[in-house]
């Protein structure tokens, strides 16, 4: 289980496909417990190290309130790999509180006459995104205040 102190304002990092993991077939990651986060907002970073050619990587991250089932549909597919790189998305599920455990998903494909087994060296990280305090200007209160004064 994650855990974070109470007044802590670091954000949590954790794994779903730990650094350096060689994937060759298609699979599912290790349920993570995400119940201790605090605003259930989190940066994805999914980074490919090594890839063969014609292969194609799709990923995908999928939310469970037990840790066993994990329903039919993802919370959120990356775009689909065919190189060596990263990609970042925001996995946003605040309004989603029945999901208390996280995990991916790959599936890998192969097309082509050379060797049939795909092979992807890849990593997928997230860093929970802190809450916005209500005292945090945003650019919209900034302007309103602004045509308020008359400006």
């Amino acid at each position: 289980m994650l855990k974070q102190e109470e007044n802590s304002t670091v954000p949590l990092e954790f794994s779903l496909i730990p650094a350096d993991t060689r994937l060759e077939s298609n699979g599912d990651g290790a349920p993570l417990n995400i119940s201790e986060t605090v605003s259930r907002t989190f940066f994805c970073t999914l980074t490919v190290t090594e890839q063969i050619e014609q292969e194609s990587l799709d990923v995908s991250i999928w939310g469970s309130p037990d840790g066993q089932d994990f329903g039919k549909r993802p919370l959120l597919k990356l775009p689909q790999q065919f190189y060596r790189g990263t990609t970042k998305m925001v996995l946003d599920i605040s309004f989603r509180p029945e999901v208390k455990f996280l995990r991916a998903r790959w599936e890998l494909n192969r097309w082509g006459r050379v060797s049939p087994t795909p092979m992807f060296v890849a990593s997928l990280q997230l860093e929970e995104i802190p809450p916005m305090s209500r005292d945090t200007p945003t650019k919209r209160t900034v302007l309103t205040a602004h045509s308020i004064d008359g400006y």
